[in-house]
């Protein structure tokens, strides 16, 4: 009786294992295919359509307190900058991208800011700002490469792909846009996406 126990427990362990592994699989392939499709559409005509920024930035706040699962402080910072041309769905996987790292890589207790904002020059920013381990320098101008990881072991057990940042990355060239990262270990990071203002309908 023991032993069908044993057999039993290992046979579920290994069945899980497998399926965690095909649904990381699933994953991989998802987020190369959406890759692909962003690319294709990059050197065509730019997004015609506008996004109601403040409705999305709700919307990524509620996704981030159910991810976090109330371990970490979520705040935002919105001003009142209500349309912005754009595709909505690279966006909002964008900015998903975005804020999940945020909370993956922050500790429980830590906190997570999403701010959007016009700066100094006009520009329109979307940015997340955590307070987590923060990031070597030597990493960051690598961080948007397909794959790359900082840490393989910590990405792949977090459930990460590798591709997110190659994502925002594409998004952004779409948008006519860019990603900039500051990042200090000890510290934390804060990623901001730069929108042009002619992308604003005031």
């Amino acid at each position: 009786m023991g032993d069908h126990l044993k057999d039993d427990a290992l046979y579920s362990g290994s069945i899980n294992h497998m399926q965690q592994q095909s649904n990381r699989m699933c994953r991989i392939i998802e987020d190369l295919l959406l890759l692909s499709k962003i690319e294709g559409k990059e050197k065509r005509d730019r997004p015609v359509e506008f996004v109601n920024m403040p409705a999305l930035i709700m919307m990524l706040k509620k996704e981030a307190l159910v991810l976090s699962n109330e371990q970490h402080s979520i705040h935002v910072e919105s001003e009142n900058i209500q349309w912005l041309q754009g595709d909505e769905n690279e966006l909002r996987s964008a900015f998903t991208n975005l804020v999940s790292n945020a909370i993956r890589y922050t500790p429980p207790g830590g906190e997570i800011t999403i701010r959007w904002y016009q700066d100094e020059n006009k520009n329109v920013c979307f940015e997340v700002e955590d307070s987590g381990e923060g990031i070597a320098q030597n990493h960051i101008a690598r961080l948007t490469e397909r794959f790359y990881r900082v840490d393989v072991g910590r990405s792949r057990s977090s459930g990460g792909t590798g591709l997110g940042l190659a994502i925002v990355k594409h998004v952004l060239n779409h948008h006519d846009a860019r990603l900039i990262i500051k990042s200090e270990l000890g510290t934390g990071s804060i990623f901001r996406c730069e929108f042009p203002f002619k992308l604003i309908r005031e």
